[in-house]
């Protein structure tokens, strides 16, 4: 039995950006060679956000999945929209809550669920000021200085 390393693909972006209020496990819709190259670690969801279509149905478009280099001609489109599934009631809460102002679905990381299935984690996301990403970078400044000052009082 060949040991499978964890692929995990993080949208550092997301957190920073937004304040994520609640999250939600999705599963999307590929095809053989989309989840080859996701196994290879060559996906990208840095620019990839979610819309509701006319069906209320969840999309995720902008996520990048590179072609597979062992592909042939039935190998897939690298930026293709992809459908997200959620049972409905989730779809419910998340499209009221889109309809009001200021709310977003974020998509946050990309990951292989213990099933082997390729899971999406998506937050429902409300937009920082650029006053909250300051203190953002505040705060994270001086968690590692703080670090820091740890690390070299050890010794």
């Amino acid at each position: 039995m060949a040991i499978r390393k964890n692929i995990e693909v993080k949208n550092k972006k997301a957190s920073f950006e937004y304040n994520l209020l609640q999250k939600f496990e999705a599963g999307i819709v590929l095809s053989g060679t989309e989840v080859k190259s996701i196994r290879d670690g060559k996906t990208n969801i840095n620019e990839a956000y979610c819309l509701f279509d006319k069906n209320g149905e969840l999309w995720i478009k902008n996520m990048h999945i590179s072609e597979y280099k062992l592909g042939s001609y039935y190998n897939h489109e690298p930026k293709r929209d992809r459908k997200l599934l959620l049972k409905k009631s989730e779809l419910k809460k998340l499209l009221r809550k889109v309809m009001e102002k200021g709310y977003t679905i974020v998509p946050v990381r990309v990951y292989f669920s213990e099933r082997g299935l390729v899971k999406l984690e998506i937050a429902l996301a409300q937009g920082k000021r650029s006053y909250d990403k300051r203190n953002s970078i505040k705060e994270k400044d001086m968690k590692r200085e703080s670090s820091r000052i740890k690390k070299w009082n050890k010794y």
